[in-house]
């Protein structure tokens, strides 16, 4: 095997192409090029990667000091070998660092190890099993509540609507909130906490930890720490009535994780709660409005899919059958599965930067080096997804993609514990949406994805029309 030192990974190699070609330098890899580069990244992360699968198939990044020097890998039997890592071989919190100023240091996301492993234990049963079903009828109701005044206006903008249901979802599945002033008060912080980063310039204080500082209420990072100090404030009241209360019986997710209890009989302390529920929201919120807007999109985009999709919806009765009947669905299945193939909101999995060095695909890649698995690209592999910048719901019945293959939420022992959830969400709202409203698209211009913060969003947020 051959040993890969740093300088020979900033010439980056294609992992499976002859030899000979495995010492090509990328045309960015002089430190010369890095603000260039660094840019491109940040401003055409879509058209970087392209660029950079044509040439080099997997290649090196190393561009933002708060992330590691980082392999991307799309290649499927590589993934493979990356989500069956054993996790001593890796950390994944290091690699999440930069999230640490929105969700709070006791995150999930930022644990390794035994922390991580019992973690996931206790936070995976909320969102499996028969617990999905308190929640089908509830987001019926939050996407019928909503969508009324939009519905009276005769137009709406896809993505505020969509945020909006989501936000009411996680205030009432998650938090378990009734509406009154704390509702509002939690509503109305937690808007101004995320939009913040929605901004594309406010988005850089993230990847540039340099900039995270204080100087005033007028100055952006000032803003958002005092923003965030609001938010905690009404998160703990939150949790210290709950508890003095002994109030832990509702189906949602706080009440759960408030009475749930590890193999030692362990609790969550009241910060960990917090910052898990704040991670809950972030990957819930922005993330599953944004993909059913591009659903939608879609959908009135290509009448073919539209008919389809409503000639099996017509087959229940959606406002009466259980929800999880709705979710079986398969054609409203493949149509979610492939929304979140073209246009995934996040284009990368979270990376694991390695302990120890490992062979890759012959190379032997040294400790440190961080693998990250870029989604996009993985989901754009012509030999997988035939005519891959296509709209094909189909592909998904016509065969089973492998989790090395198809990752939106990830994969692994890092997989988003939340991923049935949002599958879940989705299916229901897309189908009380098209079975109570005859809508169409504006205009019938292509959408392309734009830069929403640190995830991807369609331009222009989808214009849509009730049909007259």
């Amino acid at each position: 095997m051959l040993p890969l030192s740093f300088d020979t990974l900033r010439a980056m190699v294609q992992l499976n192409e002859p030899a000979t070609n495995r010492t090509k330098e990328l045309p960015n890899a002089s430190s010369k090029a890095s603000i260039l580069r660094m840019l491109w990244v940040i401003v055409k992360p879509f058209n970087y990667l392209e660029t950079m699968h044509k040439r080099y198939g997997d290649f090196y990044l190393d561009v933002f000091s708060a992330f590691p020097p980082t392999l991307i890998i799309s290649n499927p039997q590589a993934i493979e070998k990356v989500f069956t890592l054993s996790p001593e071989l890796f950390l994944s919190g290091p690699a999440n660092a930069i999230l640490k100023p929105l969700l709070g240091a006791t995150a999930i996301l930022f644990q390794d190890g035994d922390r991580h492993t019992k973690k996931r234990k206790l936070l995976m049963p909320p969102f499996h099993g028969e617990r999905m079903r308190a929640y089908g009828q509830m987001i019926r109701e939050i996407t019928l509540q909503v969508m009324a005044e939009p519905i009276k206006k005769g137009r709406f903008t896809a993505r505020p609507v969509m945020q909006e249901i989501s936000l009411g979802v996680i205030l009432k599945a998650v938090f378990g909130l009734r509406e009154g002033e704390r509702y509002e008060k939690i509503r109305s912080t937690l808007i101004k906490y995320l939009d913040f980063f929605n901004v594309p310039l406010n988005a850089t204080f993230l990847f540039f930890p340099s900039l995270q500082k204080d100087l005033g209420a007028w100055s952006p990072w000032g803003r958002f720490l005092r923003h965030q100090k609001t938010l905690y404030q009404l998160l703990d009241e939150e949790i210290q009535e709950r508890r003095e209360q002994q109030d832990f019986a509702g189906e949602d997710i706080m009440s759960l994780l408030l009475s749930a209890r590890d193999e030692e009989g362990q609790g969550i302390s009241d910060e960990e709660l917090r910052d898990e529920l704040l991670a809950l929201l972030f990957a819930g919120h922005e993330t599953t409005a944004l993909a059913l807007s591009w659903a939608l999109y879609w959908i009135h985009y290509l009448p073919e899919v539209r008919d389809k999709l409503l000639t099996e919806l017509s087959t229940l009765n959606i406002a009466e059958v259980d929800p999880s009947e709705i979710a079986r669905l398969p054609y409203l299945s493949a149509v979610v599965a492939e929304t979140l193939r073209l246009y995934p909101v996040a284009l990368f999995t979270f990376s694991r930067v390695l302990q120890k060095p490992m062979e890759l695909m012959g190379y032997q890649i040294p400790q440190g080096v961080g693998l990250a698995i870029p989604i996009y690209m993985t989901h754009q592999r012509p030999e997988l997804y035939p005519e891959p910048k296509k709209f094909i719901p189909d592909r998904f019945l016509e065969r089973q993609f492998s989790p090395y293959e198809y990752l939106p939420f990830g994969g692994g022992n890092r997989r988003c514990i939340g991923a049935a959830f949002a599958l879940f969400e989705m299916k229901i709202v897309l189908a009380t949406i098209l079975t109570n409203y005859s809508l169409t698209l504006v205009d019938q211009r292509p959408v392309l994805p734009v830069r929403r913060g640190i995830v991807f969003a369609p331009a222009g947020g989808v214009r849509l029309k009730v049909k007259s």
